[in-house]
């Protein structure tokens, strides 16, 4: 038997403050003073000085602010590489994304777009990208997609939505730092966070568990239920615990998979680009058949902490844009196999697939 040799994030710092040794960590990065670092920055924080007045921008540095109101797609990674190469004598010595899950795939992305040929849309699948990227560092804002740990970068393209999965996505370098999750709007903190718990229970339950999965996946579900459950407001130990939680998260689907939920909210997020962790609330809300227990506990959390979780969203829909996200998530089939095994078919026909998304 062959096991996959999957690559890890090789640099993490963490800890409140540890933002401020940014310069510190990319500066032995720097080829030369023509070989900018570029920032890809979430654009709620543009004039916000307490973050990135402190971003240590030097020679020819820029910074890209992105809206994170949909979700990433393969036509803005592609126009940001031709901008970038465009303005720039050299390469970038650097890609570093700040945000949330969105702002870290596209730094993922664009890092590797600046050294693969094409469009990012030739590369969603697994294992397609052929080249290392240019060095890239992933800052997390809020806490709960794993991005920041994970080897996938999931874009919206032409014709579907599905991540650039490969040994090369993975960030050369993170810094968690929970101090820049504290002004998180508490719906967004909430959805991304359950994002966090979905892929937990996910992986826990799905046919792809092992030992490594497991391990990881158990303790950011414990982190997930001290921040959710046992607590009824955010503090600072419970920011700090949702950031190790979306680490753990993602480490436990490194060797594993997520399962219906996520191939679900895939479907709504290319039709109606419905974000990605409310994507998931809404279809983890209606999946108590594929996972009792955890949709339970997901209730009890969505009224303890006073959140809305969109119902009704398909209600419109023609059987055109139906059998779109039908065709979307059932082309997600790691996903299905790790939710229900090899003869997950026989479960997940068209039909039922239409069914479920009637409901949401």
């Amino acid at each position: 038997m062959s096991f996959k040799n999957f690559p890890m994030v090789p640099r993490v710092v963490f800890g409140r403050g540890s933002f401020d040794q940014l310069e510190e960590i990319i500066s032995p990065k720097r080829k030369s003073d023509k070989a900018p670092f570029v920032y890809i920055v979430d654009d709620v924080f543009e004039g916000n000085n307490w973050l990135v007045g402190r971003i240590p921008l030097q020679y020819d540095d820029k910074i890209i602010f992105v809206s994170a109101k949909e979700e990433p797609k393969t036509i803005l990674v592609d126009q940001f590489r031709d901008e970038i190469i465009s303005e720039f004598d050299e390469i970038p010595s650097g890609i570093i994304g700040i945000g949330g899950g969105a702002m870290l795939d596209y730094a993922k992305a664009v890092a590797l777009m600046l050294t693969n040929p094409g469009s990012s849309a030739d590369y969603q699948g697994w294992d397609l990208v052929k080249y290392e990227g240019v060095y890239h560092v992933g800052i997390p804002t809020i806490s709960g997609t794993g991005s920041e740990v994970s080897r996938t970068t999931v874009l919206t393209g032409p014709v579907r939505k599905l991540g650039m999965n490969s040994d090369y996505t993975p960030f050369d370098q993170v810094i968690l730092d929970p101090e820049l999750t504290k002004d998180a709007p508490k719906n967004q903190w909430f959805y991304t966070g359950m994002d966090c718990y979905i892929h937990c229970i996910e992986s826990l339950t799905g046919t792809y568990l092992n030992a490594f999965s497991q391990s990881y996946g158990e303790k950011s579900l414990d982190l997930c239920r001290e921040v959710f459950i046992e607590k009824d407001s955010v503090d600072e130990d419970s920011q700090d615990k949702l950031m190790m939680a979306s680490w753990h998260g993602g480490m436990s689907i490194a060797y594993s998979q997520v399962g219906v939920a996520h191939a679900m909210s895939y479907g709504l997020s290319y039709l109606l680009g419905t974000k990605h962790g409310i994507g998931n609330c809404i279809a983890f809300n209606q999946l108590q058949e594929f996972y009792p227990d955890g949709v339970i506990e997901f209730k009890e959390m969505v009224m303890k902490h006073q959140i809305h979780i969109p119902e009704n969203i398909c209600k419109n829909l023609t059987d055109k844009e139906f059998d779109i996200m039908i065709d979307i998530s059932l082309g997600l089939v790691p996903l299905w196999e790790n939710a229900l095994g090899k003869d997950w078919e026989k479960t997940i026909t068209r039909k039922k697939l239409r069914s479920l998304y009637e409901l949401m």
